[in-house]
């Protein structure tokens, strides 16, 4: 087994420059988050990062959030893995270090041999009749001592390069993470596989691309929630729950990055929808197509807001602190990039995120189910006050929303008699994420309107 673990109920209070471990076998380099989780990355980004006056020299891509006792006890391989996991995966690896005992490991395991299998995914240079037989295989690596691929020029190579320290650790896991992540590996690499030459055409192959390369994530960390025993058996054993979970972190990303993947080529708005309102997926971005266009991801946004019951049902049955964090506060970061994205033009012209601040609040709030359900009963709100009369969807949207609003009353009444209990240790260090995240904030305005003001003539 690994190294034996602190019980500090959350790390990321310490923001400690981490130990320079040299990798073992086969190189090393960085690029950025896993398909399924690339929301709650983006989210976190915008609310976690501490101030650069704050970094020591090198401090940007080496920051563990580890304490040192829990450092410590660690084998160099499995220090080496957190290394990559902050690497990679910057501030969402913060929340990962947030959770308890063992399970902090299994889940860092667990997506470091993701992004490695999205990292042979991403990469064109690798040639479709090698890569398709990688994808099917690649849960096999796993058993293999000395795999890696030297071959990859994605920025994220090291993962693949290094792999028989990431390998070597997953085998260090106990016999149910082990299995749970081999499982989930084998059944992404399939579907990755699928899709590599498949575009997604009708909502139904909607639904599967994105439990290949999402769903697949929320069901895997379902699993390895109720192995830890810090979750009940049936957090794990009900997949459609811990698919959705997915499948709306999904959907939100693909909604709102639509003219960043338009304009680098990519397509994964389902053509069963786009075809409706234009000829071509990247029409929607011509300004006399905006009414067909926002028509089109009214649509959409009302197809992903169809998961937030289950989102909801499966967050009401979550009982330890740490996981409920982990899994809420994407979720909340997504209802509040929906409620952003629907019926607004930008999503065709330019970047849409939601505000700096706002982020930082969700973070804050999103501790116990009341105060997600207040978050998800917010949004939706506002994402009601936007549906035009005119609107294709519109009565599709009244629906889903009304059925939001009345599984959000049935679980609050049912949840009166437990909540969330919020420990010095959590509520000091929000305190300090907080803190760290506005003097952040404020030093990368102020960096920015320098560049601005020195650009000007």
């Amino acid at each position: 087994m690994a190294g034996a673990c602190c019980k500090c109920p959350l790390s990321l209070s310490v923001f400690k420059r981490s130990l320079s471990v040299a990798p073992r076998g086969c190189g090393s380099a960085p690029r950025s988050l896993l398909h399924g989780w690339r929301l709650g990355e983006r989210g976190l980004q915008e609310a976690a990062r501490p101030s650069s006056a704050l970094r020591p020299a090198g401090f940007y891509r080496q920051t563990a959030f580890l304490c040192l006792s829990c450092q410590e006890s660690m084998t160099e391989s499995l220090r080496t893995c957190y290394l990559y996991l902050n690497q990679t995966s910057r501030s969402f690896a913060a929340v990962i270090q947030a959770l308890d005992g063992e399970l902090r490991h299994a889940v860092c395991i667990f997506y470091l041999v993701l992004r490695a299998l999205d990292t042979v995914e991403d990469d064109m240079t690798i040639p479709l009749d090698k890569k398709v037989p990688m994808l099917n295989d690649f849960h096999t690596f796993l058993y293999q001592d000395e795999w890696c691929f030297m071959e990859s020029q994605e920025k994220d190579r090291q993962v693949l390069e290094d792999f028989p320290t990431i390998s070597l650790e997953f085998r260090n896991l106990a016999q149910e993470y082990r299995d749970v992540i081999s499982d989930i590996c084998h059944h992404m690499g399939v579907g990755m596989a699928e899709f590599l030459e498949k575009k997604v055409g009708s909502m139904k192959e909607w639904d599967q691309y994105c439990h290949y390369v999402a769903g697949l994530v929320g069901i895997g960390l379902s699993r390895l929630f109720s192995a830890s025993q810090l979750e009940d058996p049936e957090v794990g054993q009900d997949t459609e729950l811990a698919n959705s979970m997915g499948l709306f972190l999904q959907k939100t990303n693909i909604i709102r990055d639509y003219l960043e993947d338009t304009q680098e080529g990519r397509a994964f708005w389902p053509q069963e929808a786009w075809s409706q309102f234009a000829g071509r997926l990247e029409d929607l971005a011509q300004p006399e197509k905006l009414e067909s266009a926002l028509s089109c991801l009214n649509l959409l946004v009302t197809d992903a807001l169809r998961h937030v019951p289950d989102v909801i049902a499966y967050l009401s049955r979550l009982r330890n602190q740490s996981v409920f964090n982990f899994c809420a506060i994407p979720q909340v970061m997504a209802i509040a990039t929906l409620s952003t994205c629907y019926n607004n033009p930008m999503v065709f012209q330019g970047v849409v995120k939601i505000r700096k601040g706002q982020a930082v609040t969700l973070m804050m709030e999103a501790t116990n189910m009341s105060a997600v359900q207040t978050i998800i009963a917010q949004y939706s709100q506002e994402i009601l006050h936007k549906v035009s009369p005119t609107d294709p969807s519109r009565e599709k949207t009244l629906h889903i929303l009304a059925v939001i609003r009345e599984k959000s009353a049935l679980s609050q009444s049912s949840l009166r008699s437990r909540t969330h209990h919020l420990s010095p240790m959590y509520l000091s260090a929000a305190m300090v994420l907080t803190a760290l995240s506005w003097q952040y904030l404020s030093t990368t305005a102020a960096q920015a309107q320098g560049t601005s003001d020195m650009q000007r003539p």
